[in-house]
């Protein structure tokens, strides 16, 4: 399944733009759905931009405006008939989401595959209802889709283990190090255990122990200097698996437990933050400073991934890479 297949998408806002980048970088012919015909002319300018970024990376041989030729834009959904593979990339609703589904199930094949790049919806509760629940996935992008090397591909209860792995395989070819969960659950595993770390860290800035920037900068300083190298299990083996059993011991039951979000977080919301996208969020930013941040994490983003394919994650199996 990893030849140049025809593959098609759905949506074309930040993420689904992004999405469509990568498959066309990777070297697909990419038709992509959308709402509203009106949004053409914007989604192939992001789309250019994305490609000419990748360019100038170094991670993408041909010219941008050669490979932008393999993208058709469309709001007929007829034209997604003969695809393999469609990847979702909409709003996060589920009745929207079934909406597309329903709608492809009239066009494409009954073995075709459908993804949903959804974050936080159970995939089973996705394909109740549909003709070939079986075919339908999660598959979870990181944002920038293009750049980050990130994937989780989710199995709702009535998936069938070998579209996951056909996707598996395709998204290796695509440059990505992807995740399997065999089971599904909601926010699976990247979101799952951030939101963990992200009500710790509200629990101690609500409760006057650390400012948001002093949490910032002992998670960037000790948490963001091995977790590209090694994740969780990977890291307790370099440094010792009996202390962490302690700590584990007496910690856990000092963790916020809290179900409610954070009233800081309520708060930022009903005021109208964003973040840098309206400049308004945890730090103060005019529009120039918003603009800054927004660049520079594009900049880290590609240094993050450089850095991610130099130390793979079985690269210790490799004894002649040690050796070096």
């Amino acid at each position: 399944m990893t030849e140049k297949i025809r593959i098609g998408t759905v949506g074309l806002g930040l993420m689904g733009s992004s999405i469509a980048t990568c498959i066309l970088a990777a070297g697909h012919e990419v038709t992509s759905l959308v709402k509203d015909i009106a949004e053409v002319a914007g989604a192939r300018v992001r789309i250019l931009n994305f490609l000419t970024e990748l360019k100038e990376e170094g991670l993408l041989s041909e010219s941008p405006q050669a490979v932008i030729e393999k993208l058709i834009i469309t709001d007929q959904v007829q034209d997604l008939a003969g695809h393999e593979v469609v990847i979702e990339s909409i709003i996060e609703s589920v009745d929207e989401k079934k909406k597309v589904y329903q709608a492809l199930e009239t066009v494409i094949s009954p073995t075709a595959i459908i993804g949903s790049n959804t974050s936080a919806i159970p995939v089973s509760v996705l394909q109740q209802g549909l003709q070939n629940p079986e075919r339908l996935l999660g598959i979870h992008w990181a944002e920038p889709a293009h750049i980050t090397r990130f994937m989780e591909v989710i199995c709702g209860k009535d998936s069938d283990i070998i579209y996951a792995k056909k996707i598996i395989a395709l998204a290796e070819s695509w440059g990505k190090e992807p995740s399997l969960l065999r089971k599904d659950i909601r926010g699976f595993i990247t979101n799952r255990i951030m939101y963990a770390m992200l009500r710790e860290a509200f629990n101690l800035v609500e409760n006057g122990y650390a400012t948001v920037e002093d949490v910032d900068r002992s998670l960037r300083n000790d948490l963001g200097y091995w977790i590209t190298f090694a994740g969780p299990f990977r890291f307790m083996d370099l440094t010792g698996i009996p202390a962490y059993l302690t700590v584990m011991q007496d910690l856990f039951p000092e963790l916020s437990n809290t179900v409610v979000a954070p009233a800081m977080m309520e708060k930022l919301v009903a005021d109208g933050a964003k973040g840098v996208s309206n400049a308004k969020g945890f730090y103060s930013y005019t529009p120039e400073t918003a603009a800054q941040w927004e660049k520079l994490f594009t900049e880290f983003s590609y240094d993050i991934r450089k850095l991610a394919e130099k130390y793979p994650q079985n690269i210790g199996e490799d004894l002649k890479s040690a050796t070096h």
